[in-house]
C-alpha cells in the first residue's frame, strides 16, 4: 500500500504547489513510484507547473462518475520516471461541495493507487475538504511563508485541523451515536473538546488525547529572507502550548528567482536549476522526508525539531 503524504497550507499563494510538484519530481528521481493529486479545488494548477496546460481528463471525471478509476485520469509526467499526475478540477458544484459519500469513495481509491508514494496537494484554507484529505496523509506537510498573515493562518489550520482529527477519532469509537452532536458544535480550542468529550468515558477521552499526541504536522517555511522575523521555536511552543502536537520542522526555502523563472517557463525549479538554493534546500526537505517515512519515531522527531 501507498504512504500518502498531504501537504496543505493555512492559505493560497505560499508556494504550496510549487513544494508539492518539486518533491513529486525529487522523490521519483529517487526511484520511487509516485501519484501527485491535485485536490486544490478551485485553484488546480499542478498540471500547469508541469506545462501540461490543458488535461483531458481529470478530478472532476472521477467525481462525476465519467470515470470509474483513477488510473484513467492519470498521466505521466515527463521531467522524471515514475512520477504520474492526477490532474484537479475546476470549481464546480460538484467538487467545491462534494458531499460525505463522494467525499469518502475519492478518499478510498486515493488509498488503493499503485505507486509508492501519494502526494496529496490540498487545498488551501479550512474548509472540511481540506481538513479531511490533509488528515489522510500518513505523513503531513504544512507550508507557509515568513509573512506575519501566512503564520496566523497556519495556527488556525493546524488548530482547526486538530480539532477535526479528535472528533473523528472519537467518532470513529462512539458506536452508540451519543456524542455526534459535537461534530454540529462550533469549538474554538482543543481544550473546549476535551471538555465536551468529559470524564464519564475515560477509555474515548485517553483516545482523543492520543489522536493529539499523533498529530506531528512536518512544517516547511518558504521564501525566507535575511529579513525574515519567524521564531520557528516559538511557533512550536505555540502549537504544544495550545494545541498539544508537536509541530517538526523539515526544512526552510529561501526567496529565489529561479522559482519564479521556472514557473513562468512551466519547469521545476529542480530540474530548471538544480544548483539553485532553492532547489538544494527542497533536495534536502526530500531527503528528510524519506528519513521521517521510513523512521516514525521519536527519535527522529527529535531529528526533525528545530531549536532556532
Amino acid at each position: 500500500m501507498a504512504m500518502i503524504v498531504s501537504i496543505a497550507s493555512g492559505k493560497g499563494g505560499v508556494g504550496k504547489s510549487m513544494v508539492a510538484s518539486n518533491l513529486g519530481l525529487l522523490l521519483a528521481r529517487q526511484g520511487k513510484r509516485v501519484v501527485l493529486v491535485d485536490l486544490d479545488i478551485g485553484g488546480a494548477n499542478l498540471h500547469i507547473l508541469f506545462g501540461l496546460l490543458q488535461p483531458q481528463k481529470s478530478l472532476s471525471d472521477f467525481v462525476s462518475r465519467k470515470v470509474h478509476s483513477l488510473d484513467e485520469i492519470t498521466l505521466e509526467v515527463e521531467w522524471g520516471a515514475g512520477l504520474r499526475l492526477i490532474p484537479g478540477t475546476g470549481e464546480t458544484l460538484a467538487t467545491a461541495n462534494m458531499p460525505y459519500a463522494k467525499k469518502q469513495r475519492l478518499i478510498r481509491h486515493l488509498q488503493l493507487l499503485d505507486a509508492d508514494i501519494v502526494l496529496l496537494d490540498c487545498p488551501p484554507g479550512t474548509s472540511y475538504q481540506a481538513l479531511d484529505f490533509f488528515l489522510q496523509g500518513q505523513a503531513q506537510i504544512v507550508v507557509a511563508n515568513p509573512d506575519p498573515t501566512s503564520v496566523i493562518e497556519l495556527y488556525r489550520f493546524l488548530k482547526l485541523a486538530a480539532i477535526r482529527k479528535v472528533l473523528t477519532r472519537v467518532l470513529s469509537r462512539d458506536h452508540s451515536g451519543t456524542k455526534t452532536s459535537l461534530m454540529e458544535e462550533e469549538f474554538v480550542s482543543i481544550e473546549e473538546v476535551l471538555a465536551a468529550i468529559g470524564d464519564d468515558d475515560p477509555a474515548t477521552k485517553q483516545s482523543a488525547e492520543q489522536a493529539l499526541r499523533e498529530f506531528s504536522p512536518l512544517f516547511v517555511l518558504n521564501r525566507t529572507t535575511p529579513k525574515s522575523r519567524v521564531s520557528i521555536a516559538y511557533l512550536q511552543q505555540v502549537v504544544s502550548k495550545f494545541i498539544g502536537s508537536e509541530l517538526l520542522m523539515l526544512g526552510e526555502i529561501p526567496a529565489d528567482e529561479s522559482v519564479e523563472q521556472s514557473i513562468r517557463i512551466f519547469q521545476p525549479v529542480v530540474d530548471l536549476a538544480p544548483k539553485s538554493s532553492a532547489a538544494m534546500a527542497l533536495d534536502q526537505i526530500m531527503q528528510r522526508l524519506l528519513l521521517y517515512m521510513a523512521h516514525q519515531d521519536r527519535v527522529l522527531a527529535q531529528l526533525c525539531h528545530t531549536t532556532t
